[in-house]
């Protein structure tokens, strides 16, 4: 099979395509034939170096995390799914070794979900990890209906989903945004837009999810009330009584299927920026590094066919 792989830690042309052997799923899992993966920030971190302390497995590796495709093969003892469902997943490749930028992927069958019916399975790539980093950074905070949370990087791909899933909560949200990112956040269901052109208000919000790394938006939360950030090289400092706290994502297929259904119903929506093939991930990289992205950048194997 082809896969994109990364030789030794470095600039993002250190991704190329190459052969490697089929995997074989084990006891309790799955072989998938990939219809997409997705770029994120921590396969720039891997990739770059950054990240290295927490990397285990030797080069070449294969990166990405999430996962949408088509059920092949089953190891030993897997019931969960059947030959031919689609699924969607989300492998912590730091943790499995298992990189998801490949025409075939073994994981374990309890890291993956149905993929949300009504959607191009391609889309549903978009989902996992950035669905499951909102949802599990939510459940910390436990933000009560009416209560006032206030979403920095809220247009981003975790941002986005935190604001659909609050106010499917019921909770006010505060976005925080760019100027010219106030209509699609609009569209997103935030109730009050805020733009980083202007300060931010003192004491608004009862709750900051920070997904954008901007410790100094804790001045927005009133005294007593509680952060969580996603970011840990940016995490607010504790003051005036507030509680901060770090949320690290964990692979979860359960929670994944239950955001799965939620896509069904229409709560969250799969942003998608743009799609390449194997072969485009450096530049994808690339383009993600730079910022501004709106969306999820896709890995579509089909399309270096």
């Amino acid at each position: 099979m082809r896969a994109t792989v990364l030789p030794k830690y470095g600039d993002p042309e250190l991704l190329t395509v190459a052969e490697l052997a089929m995997p074989s799923p084990g006891p309790g899992q799955i072989l998938v034939r990939t219809a997409a993966s997705a770029v994120n920030p921590v396969d720039i971190e891997v990739r770059s170096g950054r990240a290295a302390a927490n990397v285990n497995q030797p080069f070449p590796l294969v990166l990405g995390w999430d996962l949408a495709g088509t059920v092949v093969d089953l190891g030993e003892g897997t019931d969960r799914f059947a030959v031919g469902d689609r699924v969607v997943a989300m492998s912590a490749q730091m943790a499995t070794g298992v990189g998801t930028h490949a025409e075939y992927v073994a994981l374990d069958s309890a890291l993956a979900a149905p993929a949300p019916d009504g959607v191009e399975l391609t889309h549903a790539a978009a989902l996992p990890l950035a669905g499951l980093t909102a949802d599990q950074a939510l459940e910390l905070l436990a933000p009560e209906p009416g209560s006032t949370l206030l979403i920095t990087g809220a247009v981003g791909a975790v941002g986005g989903f935190a604001v659909q899933l609050a106010v499917a909560r019921g909770v006010t949200v505060l976005a925080l945004v760019r100027p010219s990112d106030t209509v699609a956040v609009r569209a997103l269901g935030a109730h009050t837009v805020l733009t980083d052109d202007e300060p931010l208000p003192a004491g608004i919000a009862d709750a900051l999810l920070d997904t954008a790394g901007l410790p100094g938006a804790i001045a927005a939360v009133k005294d007593g009330g509680q952060a969580v950030s996603i970011v840990p090289t940016a995490a607010p400092g504790p003051e005036r009584g507030i509680t901060v706290r770090m949320s690290f994502v964990e692979q979860d297929g359960e929670r994944l299927d239950r955001l799965g259904r939620l896509v069904e119903k229409g709560v969250l929506t799969l942003r998608i920026a743009d799609s390449v093939g194997l072969s485009g991930v450096g530049a994808a990289h690339r383009r993600l590094a730079a910022g501004g992205t709106r969306g999820k950048l896709l890995v579509v194997p089909a399309l270096d066919d």
